[in-house]
């Protein structure tokens, strides 16, 4: 059975770790960050069936794709806390030559990254691609993505939401982090997208809502329940209901840090907010 309370610990370390990075350089994406961090502290302590070492193919493995590069410092640091490369290399973050840029690259082998992302929008075609190639190997083993809900603005994510069913690749799981926020404002007010659901599900996916998206418990068992719908035609995807800028009061429910760091003083504030628990590097 999950510790929850061991893997709310590592969801406030790396709330810390968002900060102090994000801080450090005065460059980065906190809000979005925040809000996913117990999605991918779920992910990565919990879900994903992997192999001790990282490798570039996958077979044989879960697979996980993150479509909206931006929040890479969630991404960072769980990978960092979970052991696929050292902690202290988190102080790295978006320097020059840097393994951790900005949006994640692949150019310079960092373990855990598959795929360079963050031009919106492409994550969706990538995943399917790497589903398919695991039915093609014969590999049980699925693939999972994130994806942003202001990103699915952009029309290539429904050219593949369509291929996705028609195709019947159902080893996908693909979780969109519905914070209603996005770089301008609010989704509604930059272009309302009406039901999300309402959509995938009118192009054949089987959908399911968590909506207490940054509950730890509430996560991982809708998560199962995804894994569970796996294999019946259809792709699955997950409504995760987030608060952007989740833990730290002053950047909760609001676009205004989507890509906004913290002065001294708010650093010092949003840390006090969330006590050291597994270190800081």
């Amino acid at each position: 059975m999950p510790n929850i309370e061991e893997l709310n610990d590592f969801t406030t370390q790396v709330r810390r770790d968002i900060l102090r990075m994000v801080h450090k350089v005065n460059s980065g994406h906190p809000g979005g960050s925040l809000g996913c961090a117990e999605f991918f502290v779920s992910l990565y302590q919990e879900v994903l069936e992997t192999k001790d070492d990282f490798d570039m193919d996958g077979i044989g493995e879960d697979l996980f794709f993150l479509s909206n590069g931006h929040i890479s410092p969630v991404y960072y640091s769980t990978l960092a806390r979970s052991g696929y490369f050292p902690v202290e290399e988190l102080n790295t973050f978006r320097l020059i030559n840097s393994r951790l840029q900005g949006h994640p690259t692949t150019h310079e082998g960092l373990p855990g990254i598959r795929i360079a992302s963050g031009s919106l929008g492409q994550g969706m075609s990538v995943a399917l691609g790497a589903a398919q190639a695991k039915k093609l190997n014969k590999d049980n083993h699925l693939v999972y993505s994130l994806h942003g809900d202001g990103e699915l603005q952009e029309g290539q994510n429904w050219e593949a939401i369509m291929y996705a069913s028609a195709k019947k690749v159902d080893n996908l799981i693909s979780t969109i982090d519905l914070n209603k926020q996005q770089i301008d404002g609010a989704t509604d007010d930059v272009l309302p997208m009406g039901s999300i659901r309402a959509k995938f599900e009118a192009f054949g996916w089987i959908v399911l809502d968590i909506e207490e998206g940054n509950n730890v418990e509430a996560i991982l068992k809708g998560l199962e329940e995804a894994k569970s719908l796996t294999g019946q035609g259809k792709p699955v995807c997950v409504l995760l209901h987030t608060v952007m800028g989740n833990g730290v009061d002053f950047m909760m429910h609001t676009h205004a840090w989507h890509g906004k760091a913290p002065n001294d003083e708010q650093l010092a504030n949003g840390l006090a907010q969330n006590p050291e628990t597994l270190g800081d590097y």
